[in-house]
């Protein structure tokens, strides 16, 4: 995913995006029908897509072209490559930090390098697609940085008395009654259905694994304190947002024949606000190797594991 953000009390630099990931295979033919898919999902050529929580940002140790797209050797493709056995040569990762559905089609300029459309990776060959993309479309760094801000200072006014209704961020997205991020995701929907048609017809051969994104806050509306300081009603709003994203990508997913994975179950109590040792997801200042609310390394593994039992594997 794409930009991320940084800690710092006196500004937070955006945050990238922070939720999705498609995953999409289909095995070879049989018989005369060269579409024909069979239940069993082969281990490669295998092409990755997608945005940051795709490519692992800071994750060591950061490899490929372009340098901007932020990959890391371990993050989930990659694993899942191992896993499966699939050859360095039927292998390619061509997800980019701060992708977009539009840069599945068209060249992505980075801030080192640019990358191709994605789906240039992808041919009648392919059998394995892994596709993380929708949280930049609807702004949702933007909006954790508001929120963040606007939480920062509700905290420092307000220490003595925290409300679990208090959402002052939300009020500014969804107080005239119509919630700007949920019509966001709606928007993310319909474009994310055409990428997938469009997959089809590229990959033809491959399954469809819609992969969602994990946990970043925690359910019961509470925020980080220092590391991600948040009203507890905004931390709530944002939580309820990231379901949402998360139901659109199922819901599209199942709409295109794919099979969605889910992995927020997995990750409940693994939040940027849980334990050092437990988190899959860093908060405003990471402790582990990886981008500001953003997967480390534990986090792709976890996101990785989803997508192999989905498969099978």
């Amino acid at each position: 995913m794409g930009p991320y953000a940084r800690a710092g009390l006196a500004g937070i630099v955006s945050c990238g995006v922070l939720f999705a990931a498609v995953l999409i295979g289909r095995p070879d033919g049989s018989g005369n029908d060269d579409n024909a898919k069979d239940e069993r999902p082969q281990p490669g050529p295998y092409v990755a897509l997608g945005d940051s929580y795709t490519s692992g940002p800071k994750i060591p140790r950061q490899s490929g072209t372009p340098a901007g797209c932020d990959r890391s050797d371990h993050n989930y493709p990659a694993v899942v490559a191992r896993q499966l056995g699939v050859t360095a040569a039927d292998f390619r990762d061509v997800s980019c930090s701060g992708a977009t559905i539009t840069d599945l089609t068209a060249p992505q300029k980075t801030s080192n390098g640019t990358n191709p459309a994605q789906l240039s990776a992808l041919s009648t060959r392919t059998r394995l697609v892994t596709l993380g993309i929708g949280g930049n479309d609807i702004g949702f760094g933007s909006t954790v940085t508001k929120c963040v801000t606007m939480g920062a200072m509700y905290r420092a006014i307000d220490s003595d008395r925290l409300f679990s209704d208090d959402a002052p961020c939300k009020k500014q997205y969804a107080d005239s009654g119509t919630d700007e991020v949920a019509q966001k995701i709606q928007t993310a929907g319909r474009k994310l259905s055409a990428a997938l048609a469009e997959i089809e017809r590229r990959a033809p051969k491959a399954r469809v694994y819609v992969v969602g994104y994990p946990a970043i806050l925690p359910a019961e509306g509470k925020g980080c304190g220092r590391e991600l300081p948040l009203a507890p009603g905004d931390s709530t709003y944002l939580h309820d947002k990231g379901k949402q994203l998360n139901t659109m990508l199922r819901g599209q997913s199942e709409a295109a024949g794919a099979t969605y994975v889910d992995t927020y179950s997995p990750s409940v109590g693994h939040d940027a606000c849980s334990a050092e040792k437990t988190r899959w997801i860093e908060p405003l200042q990471p402790s582990s190797p990886a981008a500001a609310v953003h997967p480390n390394a534990q986090g792709e593994k976890g996101m990785a594991d989803a997508v192999l039992r989905a498969i099978g594997a």
